[in-house]
């Protein structure tokens, strides 16, 4: 689903040029403000998603939560075929956007929930990585085909996912939040691949795992004994008053803040429209591929890296070299503004946005999730997810929409650059204020 979601953010640089052009297969041609708005409504829909979807996980279940994301997803997809005019790819966005804002905020907490402390930053990484791979999905598919054929191709990914996911447990954290210790045993040996047997012996690792979870469930028994006429775990301002618990909001906000002020993403739904105005050498979808193929690239790289550098470092030379990234585009948008005979250079946009978009997909677009949820205390990580996500979506939709207003204002170099100065203040955060959470327990 996590795929879909990923060509659904990718769809815009794909088919904006055909959407835009004097035969648009729409009643009008897309405008530039158009655009903006077709483009931001995903993040918006995102918001909606959060919300909701962290809400269900927390009364239905994390696995539940997912499978119902395969239904906003699919009608998504299958609305854009019908479209005639920019309203309803806005309607059509806003409802697929919805199933990624529930992506980014269950995922990640059934992730650190189900993995194992030595697999949690690897399979953490997994959820950007296979978006990244939807993006890059989205491009090849849009130089091929028409929008409406690649709509209808992916919207089978829904069906996929859903038979494949449907025999998967619920989290044995979860369950044992419920007071289901035997399901969360059972959950805990399905997912360290020991349920064949089941009278086989934990080892002494997952005998501790199974053991904490005994205990999560004598103490919410104990709670719920002391008032059976409220909800003894419901989350309060309290909870967040506390000093680590309100540290540990305050770093992810700031990784989320930048995860998107980075304009990394921003740019991404543009891709195909940089390169244009750009004045790249190659064609515009063509180039838009090869970024697109970098960036999982980067992803990859990434899974590799995290466990061995750690999150923190991975996050800093990710910040650093997004800056150094946008600032060799900025600078080539600037003179050839100027009227210096660029042409010479025109690798630059591709080098630049490459290179931009392979050090975000090694951290600061991948990790944040991840690291968030790790740091996180479990009782508050649901809701403060929830509420770190929405911040997300804010953000990412008022960018993708202010672009094409900030580059007629500022030009395409001015709004690059200033992307790259959040990049440079990140990179700054970064280093004062995150923890390594490397090799350490979601308790530490």
């Amino acid at each position: 689903i996590s795929i879909s979601y990923g060509a659904f953010c990718g769809w815009p640089s794909a088919s904006f040029l055909e959407l835009a052009a004097d035969d648009s297969p729409l009643d009008c041609p897309l405008s530039h403000r158009d655009q903006g708005s077709v483009a931001s409504a995903v993040s918006l829909g995102g918001l909606f998603g959060t919300i909701f979807f962290a809400w269900l996980a927390d009364k239905v279940g994390r696995r539940k939560s997912l499978l119902w994301m395969a239904l906003p997803n699919l009608l998504g997809w299958i609305i854009i075929p019908f479209a005639r005019n920019p309203l309803h790819l806005i309607i059509a966005r806003f409802i697929g956007g919805a199933a990624g804002g529930g992506i980014f905020a269950v995922i990640p907490i059934y992730v650190v929930e189900l993995a194992s402390d030595s697999m949690r930053g690897v399979l953490g990484t997994f959820l950007v990585l296979t978006c990244s791979g939807g993006i890059l999905l989205a491009f090849i598919l849009g130089y091929y085909f028409n929008y409406v054929t690649v709509s209808w191709i992916v919207s089978t990914f829904s069906f996929v996912f859903v038979g494949s996911f449907w025999f998967m447990p619920e989290t044995p954290q979860f369950l044992a939040s419920r007071n289901k210790v035997k399901e969360a045993e059972y959950s805990l040996r399905y997912y360290r691949n020991i349920r064949a047997n089941p009278a086989k012996e934990l080892n002494e690792d997952l005998q501790q795992e199974l053991q904490k979870l005994k205990e999560t469930d004598k103490v919410d028994s104990k709670e719920d004994s002391k008032d059976n006429d409220s909800d003894s775990n419901a989350v309060t301002w309290a909870d967040f008053a506390e000093p680590k618990t309100r540290k540990a909001f305050l770093i992810g906000l700031g990784l989320i803040a930048f995860n998107q002020l980075c304009g990394c993403f921003t740019m991404l739904n543009y891709t195909a429209v940089i390169f244009e105005q750009a004045g790249s050498s190659l064609p515009s979808t063509v180039a838009a591929i090869i970024v697109g193929a970098i960036q999982v690239l980067g992803n990859y790289v990434s899974t590799l890296l995290v466990e061995r550098l750690g999150r923190k470092i991975l996050l800093l030379i990710s910040a650093v070299g997004i800056g150094f990234g946008q600032s060799a585009m900025a600078t080539y948008s600037y003179f050839q503004v100027l009227g210096y005979q660029v042409e010479s250079f025109s690798w630059v946009p591709v080098a630049g946005f490459s290179f931009m978009l392979f050090l975000a997909a090694l951290g600061l677009l991948s990790l944040p999730f991840l690291v968030i949820s790790e740091l996180l205390p479990a009782k508050v990580r649901s809701t403060a997810n929830m509420i770190l996500m929405s911040v997300l979506w804010f953000i990412s939709t008022c960018s993708i929409k202010l672009m094409p207003l900030f580059t007629e204002m500022l030009g395409m170099h001015g709004t690059v650059f200033l992307f790259a100065s959040f990049s440079f203040s990140a990179a700054i955060f970064i280093a004062i204020f995150l923890p390594e959470t490397k090799g350490k327990t979601v308790e530490e």
